[in-house]
């Protein structure tokens, strides 16, 4: 299985940049990634703009899974679950994509086969690479029974 991450903007702090390094390297036990770094829409621009940039990075045949606050929430056992499931089904790439400061337009949501939230609290953008990256490397070690997830 591989990974696709498309996220707007960069990680400039260096310790959430370090954490998800970190998380990355994890994770590349368990899958291949990739990402793509979209550009922060300029004030003159429309979230649609953005949209578009990020539409322009997808695989108009893969799996898309959106994180939106009004996605479905998952426990840690239920996402692996849910992964494993993505698996079995034959699903080879998953492009993940997490929105710019003022969400995703509607023709990306629209485009998603799978909405995921995180949680009902709002994160920066730093932080929810980093929560979604950990997420799923915890989630492949429970699919592999290993004991990080404890």
């Amino acid at each position: 299985m591989k990974f696709h991450f498309i996220w707007v903007g960069k990680t400039k702090d260096p310790n959430w940049r370090a954490l998800q390094e970190e998380y990355l390297q994890r994770l590349s036990h368990f899958v291949k990634y990739s990402i793509s770094e979209i550009k922060d829409k300029a004030p003159h621009e429309t979230v649609e703009s953005e949209g578009e940039r990020i539409l322009s990075k997808v695989n108009q045949s893969g799996f898309v899974c959106v994180l939106d606050l009004k996605g479905r929430s998952l426990g840690s056992r239920k996402l692996a679950a849910q992964i494993s499931k993505w698996q079995v089904t034959g699903i080879k790439e998953i492009t993940f994509i997490i929105g710019g400061a003022e969400g995703l337009s509607p023709a990306v949501v629209e485009r998603a086969d799978f909405s995921l939230s995180l949680s009902f609290l709002t994160f920066t953008h730093d932080m929810a690479r980093v929560i979604l990256l950990e997420q799923l490397y915890r989630a492949f070690t429970i699919i592999k029974g290993f004991p990080y997830q404890k």
